[in-house]
């Protein structure tokens, strides 16, 4: 494996559906050249599709002027040939289908053309990489790398390691995310939907519940989240949040002080284990009647909702120098 002074010049994103595409975007963004690997013309001519609108969304946001957005474009290239896409790259991230056999026969295929000391970094949202590294020549070199969607604007990716990953994979991965800008969190061993799925599944459990019940409507429980907690972690984690707001004390003196009514407040939240069935229909009711209530400049149709989810994630990225 060849480096400059250290430096990741070329990666490879591997299966460039919603995930890898973004991915690819990413990479191209912080200068590397990229490339984009697809089974077929069909999904290549996708990924540049996504590519091309998301660049074109960049642009519209004051992120990127036009010739700054075809230079990026232009350090894409996107190939059917595993062989051309994984040769020489100094990186590669695989965001392949959440199914072991496939990310196993995914293994193959890359230990045949990558050189043996590249990291592999699996955009896996859930699965452990033991099992996705369990027929691997070099399992020591792999490790996952769980990005929020779009990675190529959300900074967050989670480095899991699986039991026989080296420390080193996990050093040079952290290195080259944090080296095109993004913010990795490293778990210290295994564990299913890892950190952020986690979090965002017993709060939506609660969201689930408080509905159900008859506490609140979906659109309340989303303005709630919005504009109250969601304000605040999207500058700074909980924990921190709750320092603050213990005062002198810190989260310590804010945890003994509200400690009676904490109790009480957990006691009446939901402890299920499995979604009632009924939730999506439930969900899906409550998200359209929301949506009936915005505007097309705040979203009011799934396509305008994502073109504001980005520019607002554009508008936070800027606050925290991140764009």
């Amino acid at each position: 494996m060849v480096k400059t002074d250290g430096k990741i010049e070329v990666a490879a994103s591997i299966g460039c559906g919603v995930i890898g595409y973004s991915w690819a975007l990413k990479f191209a963004m912080a200068g590397i050249e990229t490339r984009a690997y697809n089974r077929s013309e069909a999904s290549s001519d996708t990924a540049r599709e996504r590519v091309a609108t998301s660049l074109a969304s960049l642009v519209d946001n004051g992120v990127y002027a036009e010739d700054e957005a075809r230079a990026i474009e232009g350090r894409i290239t996107y190939t059917t040939s595993m062989e051309e896409a994984v040769c020489g790259a100094q990186f590669i991230q695989e965001s392949s289908a959440e199914h072991y056999e496939v990310k196993h026969e995914l293994v193959k295929q890359l230990e045949t053309y990558a050189d043996p000391d590249v990291v592999i970094a699996s955009s896996t949202s859930g699965l452990l990489v033991t099992e996705i590294a369990k027929y691997a020549e070099h399992p020591e070199r792999f490790c996952g790398g769980h990005p929020y969607n779009p990675p190529h604007l959300i900074p967050l990716v989670e480095i899991t390691k699986g039991e026989r990953t080296a420390e080193t994979t996990v050093d040079e991965a952290k290195a080259f995310y944090q080296a095109i800008g993004m913010e990795p969190v490293v778990l210290q061993k295994e564990s299913l939907g890892f950190i952020c799925n986690r979090l965002q599944m017993a709060l939506y459990r609660e969201v689930a519940n408080l509905v159900l019940t008859g506490v609140c409507s979906v659109e309340d429980a989303d303005k709630a989240v919005t504009f109250g907690p969601g304000l605040r972690w999207g500058i700074m984690g909980p924990s921190l949040v709750f320092d603050l707001g213990g005062g002198a004390g810190g989260v310590a003196g804010l945890m003994d002080h509200l400690d009676d009514s904490i109790t009480l407040w957990l006691k009446d939240m939901a402890t299920w284990t499995e979604f009632p069935k009924e939730w999506g229909e439930v969900a899906q009711r409550g998200v359209d009647e929301e949506l009936s209530h915005r505007t097309p400049e705040t979203g009011d149709t799934p396509e305008t909702l994502a073109a504001y989810r980005d520019h607002m994630l554009v508008e936070m990225l800027k606050l925290h120098g991140k764009l």
